[in-house]
């Protein structure tokens, strides 16, 4: 979020740390699905079942490198963030997209089997996406690029954090279930042995049995993974391949 120049008045300080500090534990409540933002304030907090997806780019250190021009560099960043940001809203579930970098990562309410599964169907679908935009990029000479994608389902503290009274304030997730998803998706990828994504114990467990057959155990990092992608997107990746 962008800031301006805003003078530091430790007495003031003081006084929000107290508010803080001394409201009441019970406005920190459980809910079983992720509460409206409206709700949240910066003296409360909410402990929610969710899921969160993962999507970061294998080796971007490479491609800054010097092998393209800063243009070339921008246009192959702006069509991996834009086009990821646009399919990881495509879930009914989706509270917040976040970009981080070349990491682009969301939040996801997962109160029913169905909707784990359809997270899966869009992890899938980022596969494809990457794969659609290296033949764009290959057809210009570019570098292509590899992700790794992690998935994960269990629980999380939200809170709005920031400087109250001035606008620079976000949401923040709290807990394992960030932690959790961003190493597997570190995992996705980085070696011969790991598969692009890379799915938790938990997040296998509630996944129908087809999509179960998709994934198969990694036993080093104990999770699941597999190369899955979309078949109405690889067909277009193979006609035009």
């Amino acid at each position: 979020m962008e800031a301006g120049f805003r003078s530091f008045d430790y007495q003031r300080s003081i006084e929000r740390i107290d508010e803080i500090l001394n409201s009441s534990d019970s406005l920190y409540e459980d809910k079983e699905e992720i509460p409206s933002r409206g709700l949240l304030t910066f003296n409360n907090g909410y402990y929610v079942k969710c899921s969160a997806l993962f999507v970061d780019m294998r080796g971007s250190k490479e491609l800054n490198s010097g092998k393209h021009t800063r243009p070339v560099l921008a246009k192959i960043f702006k069509t991996y963030i834009s086009e990821l940001v646009a399919l990881l809203k495509d879930h009914s579930g989706v509270s917040e997209v976040y970009i981080e970098g070349d990491c682009v990562w969301g939040i996801y309410n997962t109160t029913k089997k169905k909707d784990i599964d359809n997270l899966f169907s869009v992890a899938a679908r980022v596969s494809s996406l990457v794969d659609i935009l290296n033949i764009k990029y290959r057809k210009k000479n570019y570098s292509e690029i590899s992700v790794g994608v992690g998935l994960d389902y269990g629980s999380s503290f939200l809170i709005k954090a920031g400087h109250k009274g001035t606008g620079v304030n976000e949401v923040v997730w709290l807990g394992e279930l960030v932690g959790r998803a961003a190493q597997l998706c570190s995992y996705g990828n980085q070696s011969s042995g790991d598969k692009e994504i890379m799915v938790s114990n938990a997040f296998y467990l509630n996944l129908n049995n087809h999509n179960k057959g998709l994934l198969e155990k990694n036993e080093f990092r104990n999770c699941y993974h597999g190369n899955v992608i979309n078949k109405t997107m690889d067909k277009w990746v193979k006609d035009n391949g």
